[in-house]
């Protein structure tokens, strides 16, 4: 009896382990290839990299897919690139006719420190919808994409008929508490000391090392997980860092960077990439319908708001847009919206289909 029930024990034992290691090698081949479904998926619906090159020599690379319905230009946010939408391009080509960009600095379009401006921005992408999409089109952006994306709202003229602001950060990269705020501790002030010192490390592994979130919830952890950034960068030379035991919310951040121009970033560091307007200036000009999407305010414990933009200030930004904006906020803070709520971006969107 009790050699049956060791017996037992050791056979549930067995099982237990598997399981902890099926689960544990789905977990880790998911960290690795996270973005390889949604790109397989799409290629396979049609959608096509293409290249437009303004009468100034600048390059737009962006990918489309044909579709029934009217425009939708989609504008990345900082160290993304078009492809940061394919996990939404399936249901949105349901409705639309997709343009997704490439920001200049990112990506395949052009890398020149003289394009890394609001409205330098803003002018060639609606150029872009004048001379390329050429049709009536709502604008979609995120992050400092939603900045040009309200730029674009605020002067594209009559071809543009909506736009969806998803988390901009209003009012905080044009100064107003800049220093202490979640985006300049944990990327925009790391990058520019990265840039401005002897580089003896590759940009993820100091990224870790020096990231505000890394320092306020895993700080005994981060000189760790940087070393290993850092072996395999040495190991892989030239290739994206892959961590293997860090999921898709951190690894997904160094996803483009190979593509990205750091001087972009330089320009948030020293707000110059305002080039002398005003939050206040544009989002007052917007007379076009427009849904503003915010991720929900979270302060740390040393009164650093760890999101986009307060509440306060996504407030005042929906104000000086007027009766023709609507504020939608999410229960969490998660700044990728299209990708953690992303039946509230798609319904966002699509209420603009009529």
């Amino acid at each position: 009896m009790v050699k049956k029930v060791i017996r037992i024990f050791f056979l549930i034992l067995v099982a237990a382990v598997l399981l902890l290691a099926i689960i544990a090698a789905v977990f880790f081949y998911h960290n690795l290839h996270w973005w390889e479904k949604d790109m397989r998926k799409i290629e396979a619906m049609g959608v096509e990299e293409k290249q437009a090159t303004l009468p100034n020599g600048h390059v737009i690379n962006y990918g489309e897919l044909e579709g029934e319905g009217p425009a939708l230009l989609l504008i990345h946010g900082q160290m993304g690139a078009w492809e940061d939408y394919a996990g939404v391009i399936p249901q949105l080509s349901e409705n639309w006719h997709i343009y997704a960009i490439d920001v200049y600095g990112h990506g395949e379009s052009s890398h020149e420190e003289e394009l890394y401006y609001l409205d330098v921005n803003g002018d060639d992408l609606i150029w872009f919808i004048q001379n390329v999409i050429k049709k009536e089109t709502v604008v979609s952006g995120h992050s400092n994409g939603a900045l040009t994306a309200a730029y674009i709202a605020a002067y594209g003229g009559e071809l543009v008929k909506g736009v969806v602001l998803e988390d901009p950060p209003v009012f905080s990269t044009q100064g107003e508490n800049w220093e202490n705020s979640f985006a300049y501790l944990d990327t925009y002030q790391p990058l520019h000391n990265y840039i401005s010192s002897h580089q003896t490390e590759c940009w993820p592994a100091y990224y870790l090392r020096n990231c505000y979130w890394g320092q306020l919830f895993m700080k005994d952890s981060m000189p760790g997980i940087a070393n290993c950034a850092q072996k395999y960068s040495e190991k892989h030379p030239g290739e994206e860092v892959k961590i293997f035991f860090m999921p898709k919310s951190v690894t997904g951040i160094f996803h483009y960077v190979n593509q990205y121009d750091m001087q972009y970033g330089e320009h948030f560091y020293d707000l110059s990439w305002n080039h002398g307007f005003t939050h206040e200036q544009v989002l007052s000009d917007i007379e076009i319908p427009c849904l503003y999407l915010h991720a929900k305010e979270s302060i740390s414990e040393g009164g650093v708001y760890l999101c986009a933009a307060s509440r306060e200030q996504a407030d005042r930004a929906v104000s000086l847009i007027g009766e023709n904006c609507r504020l939608v906020e999410t229960d969490t803070s998660d700044h990728l919206i299209h990708d953690v709520h992303k039946e509230t971006y798609l319904e966002a969107v699509n209420s603009f289909v009529k």
